[in-house]
């Protein structure tokens, strides 16, 4: 794997996710890997998980670790090829990822959609920008379309949780005070098809995400229904895909609540983090014994550096 931008660059989930397992077993096993190695981590948007775990990740793998935050420490860069740079933007992304690539061994980049402009969005502009133009491995810490990080920590902890050998999965959306990118919603549907478990999404009209991914995969628009018996209630907000960024008016209420997840089969809550109490989830619920949502966040650790593990390995 010479870069991690998707899910499908890892070319066996089966054995990585196993992987991943094992370095939470011994976190620091492989600490020879990263030695007198630096990674660098750029963010365009606010980080707490993804941060923290990546950089925990990279010192337990010996490596060290430098983070530039582009929302107030960096030039703005400009993605455009051709353009005539009279505008904000003070330095082009051919010369920034060839200069940080001299002082890394590895870089992570994180930037959110802009929910402007759905193909720049699709075209993943930044973090492709530092891969076409840079010469180390690029880590994807969340992108436009894609939290492939996340996904494999929502893996993990399913596999760690579940009861039953196919266990049933539901990805539901949850009201948000303003519009959210589908990136979190976009890698977990991608996931779900290398696990063994009954899949499907619950979301109001209007709220279809990139039907190129939800193919084939049942889609409900009666929140409750889709709860019934099921062992997992992943939870998520993401804006419209067809009227691109925008909230459409939702008629029902969709938060989730206890009274919900009777229906349920004891189901375990899920959510990625940082969540908005009794507005996304009742706080009832994410307090509960079954709420899995600290052991999410502890396993982003374990994802990020088993991916780390794997771009060190094929760079020696």
């Amino acid at each position: 794997m010479k870069h991690f931008i998707q899910l499908n660059d890892i070319e066996n989930m089966d054995r990585f996710l196993e992987g991943i397992h094992q370095l939470k077993q011994s976190p620091l096993a492989h600490q020879h890997l990263g030695a007198n190695k630096t990674l660098g981590m750029l963010f365009f948007n606010p980080s707490l998980r993804t941060r923290l775990s990546t950089q925990k990740a990279a010192q337990q793998l010996g490596m060290h670790s430098m983070v530039m935050n582009f929302t107030g420490e960096g030039w703005k860069l400009e993605f455009e090829d051709g353009v005539i740079m009279t505008g904000n933007a003070a330095e082009h992304i051919r010369e920034a990822a060839a200069v940080v690539s001299q002082y890394f061994d590895v870089l992570a980049v994180r930037a959110f959609a802009s929910l402007e402009d759905k193909e720049k969005d699709l075209a993943e502009t930044v973090i492709k920008g530092f891969q076409d133009y840079g010469s180390i491995p690029v880590m994807n810490l969340e992108s436009a379309t894609a939290h492939p990080l996340q996904a494999l920590a929502d893996a993990v902890t399913l596999q760690e949780f579940q009861k039953v050998k196919r266990p049933k999965v539901v990805l539901s959306w949850a009201p948000h005070p303003r519009a959210l990118p589908h990136a979190v919603a976009n890698s977990f549907v991608k996931m779900m098809h290398y696990l063994e478990v009954d899949f499907s999404i619950a979301h109001p009209k209007g709220y279809a995400l990139n039907p190129k991914l939800t193919q084939g995969i049942p889609i409900a628009n009666d929140q409750e229904a889709a709860f019934e018996n099921a062992d997992f209630i992943y939870t998520k907000n993401w804006s419209a895909f067809d009227a691109y960024g925008t909230q459409p008016p939702v008629g029902q209420d969709w938060q989730i609540t206890a009274a919900k997840m009777q229906a349920t089969n004891n189901a375990y809550f899920m959510h990625c983090l940082p969540v908005r109490r009794n507005v996304v989830v009742e706080a009832k619920v994410l307090d509960s014994p079954q709420s899995l949502v600290i052991a999410q966040a502890n396993n982003r650790t374990y994802a990020a550096q088993a991916v780390l593990k794997t771009l060190l390995e094929h760079a020696t």
